[in-house]
């Protein structure tokens, strides 16, 4: 069906319904839908629906079609085959990864402006009201009155509040509200899209890496936003945590097909890993099926009077419907290399006080790093988190007091934007050479291939490697360098799931000190042994991780997680709750299963003694007939009945056993 669209700085805004209508069927229907690139099915016919209130996370390999299923059900690109049905009510809201530049208008307005309908009616009341006073017609007080209960019902008078809270919740100053959207960086222009498409909202919201670049508080926000979000939500992240809070759903992109699972991420792994350990299974129980039928039809294809079991068998092959199984994913596997000794105290810093111009970012800053430590800097943008971590790292000297190495202090620091430092006309084996130690200079290709970059991966430039490749590169060379300090600002960007898992464990086993700044929430609650909280010019240090920074933020008055907390103990409970009726279904299974595996290994013992029995009469029949051929035999007549009754009840045995070897290859099929 046709849809009705419009798209502004690419934001796409999709609307074909009035205000305030709730869709009470499924919104969304793709129907055997096939999608191409040259030669390559990205989807090859795929059946999805979308209900009203649906919150899905999408999951799979880069390049597995994530983006292009949200541009499909955008509008922004076409289905090459089958059909797409949206409900008639059907308003979508899409944000890409990047890619939207706002100017023109000042942040407010620019917010503001996605409302349009309803300043359209605001605007026409000022001008009723206008009217009205000069005449007083009647037709223009029924206009205004009308006009002043949709506004009522459509949130105008409280619209300006709600723009205030989304632009606050997404980490906007107030004093931001006045200044032009062109002054705004890359990540805060797709603050702004994802603020225009909040408020209008849109009954079937897309997005594409939303917290790619929002800090923990904003992020903490959108998770809140989002799992109150009345609508259905269908996004794509790398944050797994944050699909944890937000979806019930999960559904995984793989070649080219769509495998639904109901739940949360986690609960998706673990019932992933148990699907694709069945279909191994089951593909194992095809693959030695299928070569016992052609085992049969290879014995018997030149026997006359077996024709029709043979036929029956190749028909059965032809009818096996082959059992797809997703190929072992590639995994980062690495270790830093053991630290250099070194003094209790990694690191410290005394009376710090620095800035840029006439801003002061930190003002009387002491902090220490001991041996061990893994220390998570936090708190909002533009809160100083990467000015302290240069200063660490002695990139930048303070305007005020001092920083102090530890005895033996050997540090390896990653910069936020460590993967653009990178020559990008260099190739990747070039680059990792330049950055290397000349007695490391052998392992390099080695410390590549842990990074998944081998074979002619490691002739690419640097120049065509997408975000991940670069951290991932940027990562590779700091095993280069041995280091007991490891200074880290925001190592997840670009990375996936499973490379933040293998990062996450290399960090697990490192024995050095850690400082890290990460606006992941489950990598800072699962890493961080300290959290040091940055604002204000100040740092103030809370042990525990992130969950526990939380409460005691709490304690101290600040309620605003509350609802978190409680639903991350109701999840838990539920998620223990789960586990117990899965381990009661488990355990029926497993009795299940064993005993099917019994029945199993005596249906092929009995199968190894049957062929043995026919390996053995046909090669006596074999040297019977070769002696029976020789006319000397017929010259003793009882020799000759004695070789034809042999021969005969060779014959009957040998059918005998080729139909219970028959009838043991049917139990299998079964």
């Amino acid at each position: 069906m046709d849809r009705a669209k419009s798209e502004k700085d690419s934001l796409f805004i999709c609307f074909t319904r009035s205000w305030g209508c709730v869709i009470k069927k499924a919104m969304f229907q793709l129907r055997q839908v096939r999608k191409y690139f040259a030669d390559h099915a990205v989807f090859a016919g795929i059946d999805w629906t979308i209900g009203p209130q649906d919150r899905i996370g999408l999951c799979g390999e880069n390049g597995a079609g994530k983006t292009t299923l949200l541009r499909l059900l955008a509008g922004q690109v076409d289905a090459d085959e089958g059909q797409v049905q949206m409900a008639r009510d059907t308003t979508i809201g899409y944000l890409p990864q990047d890619g939207l530049e706002h100017s023109g208008l000042v942040l407010f307005e620019e917010v503001r402006s996605a409302l349009d309908e309803i300043t359209a009616m605001e605007r026409e009341m000022k001008h009723l009201e206008r009217d009205i006073a000069a005449r007083n017609d009647a037709r223009d007080l029924e206009r205004y009155s009308q006009l002043q209960e949709l506004f009522h019902q459509r949130g105008g008078y409280t619209m300006e509040a709600e723009i205030g809270k989304v632009l606050h919740g997404l980490g906007f100053a107030e004093e931001d509200w006045t200044k032009p959207c062109e002054q705004f960086s890359g990540g805060w222009q797709m603050r702004i899209g994802l603020a225009k498409l909040l408020l209008l909202p849109p009954n079937l919201l897309l997005l594409d890496e939303p917290t790619n670049h929002l800090d923990l508080p904003a992020r903490d926000w959108l998770e809140d936003y989002l799992s109150n979000y009345p609508f259905a939500v269908v996004l794509v992240s790398h944050d797994r945590f944050f699909l944890d809070r937000v979806v019930n759903r999960i559904v995984e992109i793989w070649n080219g097909r769509l495998s639904e699972y109901p739940g949360s991420y986690s609960h998706y792994l673990r019932v992933r890993d148990e699907h694709v350990a069945a279909l191994r299974e089951a593909r194992k129980r095809q693959d030695e099926e299928i070569a016992r039928i052609e085992a049969f039809i290879s014995r018997f294809r030149y026997q006359a009077n077996k024709a029709s079991l043979v036929q029956s068998r190749v028909k059965q092959l032809e009818k096996i419907e082959r059992i797809e199984v997703p190929p072992v994913r590639k995994r980062i596997s690495f270790r830093f290399p053991d630290p250099p000794k070194g003094g209790r105290l990694a690191l410290t810093l005394e009376g710090v006080r620095h800035g840029y111009d006439d801003l002061v970012v930190l003002d009387g800053v002491d902090l220490s790093v001991e041996r061990g430590e893994r220390v998570a800097l936090v708190g909002p943008n533009g809160a100083g988190k990467s000015t302290l971590m240069r200063i660490l790292a002695g990139q930048e000297d303070p305007w005020q007091g001092q920083r102090v190495p530890g005895y033996n202090l050997k540090l390896s620091y990653f910069a936020q934007d460590q993967a653009k430092v990178l020559d990008p006309h260099r190739t990747v084996l070039e680059e990792i050479t330049a950055a290397a130690p000349f007695e490391m200079v052998p392992r390099v290709r080695d410390v590549l291939g842990s990074f998944l970059f081998s074979g002619d991966d490691v002739q690419k430039k640097v120049g065509v490697l997408s975000g991940g490749e670069r951290n991932r590169l940027a990562l590779a060379g700091m095993l280069l360098h041995p280091a007991n300090l490891l200074l880290l600002d925001e190592p997840t960007n670009h990375l996936d799931l499973q490379s933040k898992e293998v990062l996450l464990d290399a960090l697990h086993h490192y024995r050095g000190a850690l400082v890290f700044v990460s606006h992941d929430r489950y990598f800072v609650d699962d890493l961080a042994t300290r959290v040091v909280e940055v604002g204000q010019g100040k740092v103030l240090s809370h042990p525990g991780n992130y969950e526990d920074f939380l409460c005691f933020k709490e304690r101290q008055g600040d309620n605003s997680h509350s609802r978190e907390r409680v639903e991350q103990i109701e999840g838990r409970k539920a998620s223990a709750a789960t586990s117990s009726a899965d381990s009661e279904e488990r355990t029926l299974s497993h009795a299940e299963r064993k005993e099917a595996k019994r029945l199993e290994r005596r249906r092929q013992k009995d199968l190894e003694e049957i062929q043995e029995k026919i390996e053995n009469h046909e090669s006596e029949l074999a040297n019977l007939e070769e002696r029976m051929a020789r006319p000397e035999v017929f010259n003793d007549p009882q020799a000759a009945r004695d070789a034809a009754d042999r021969h005969e009840e060779l014959r009957r045995e040998l059918d005998e056993l080729y139909e219970r070897w028959a009838d043991l290859d049917v139990e299998a099929a079964g």
